[in-house]
């Protein structure tokens, strides 16, 4: 019969392993100073917004024909998308 959580003496002999021994945390390491920080809360939208945006501008430039997003830069839309999604996939270097 356990009383509290106890073993009686009968119980303690039949049931060796059953006692509970306590037994200390594991303390966490403290946090070194080279560690850096995750990232702020608008960082991903932000890079994936940057990688969309630029692959839709590139889209809008195919599908209009070259008349869309700015048509006096002609084919120069399609640097400039590729441009804004580059920028999109520089940040996911920095992506904690």
């Amino acid at each position: 019969m356990t009383w509290a959580g106890r073993l009686t003496p009968d119980q303690a002999r039949i049931f060796p392993m059953a006692r509970t021994t306590a037994r200390p945390k594991p303390e966490r390491p403290a946090a070194s100073s080279g560690e850096q920080a995750p990232n702020a809360v608008w960082f991903k939208p932000v890079m994936f917004g940057f990688m969309l945006l630029g692959l839709i501008w590139i889209i809008v430039f195919y599908v209009s024909q070259n008349q869309l997003p700015i048509p006096s830069l002609g084919s120069w839309n399609i640097l400039i998308g590729f441009g804004i999604m580059f920028i999109g996939f520089l940040m996911t270097t920095r992506w904690r």
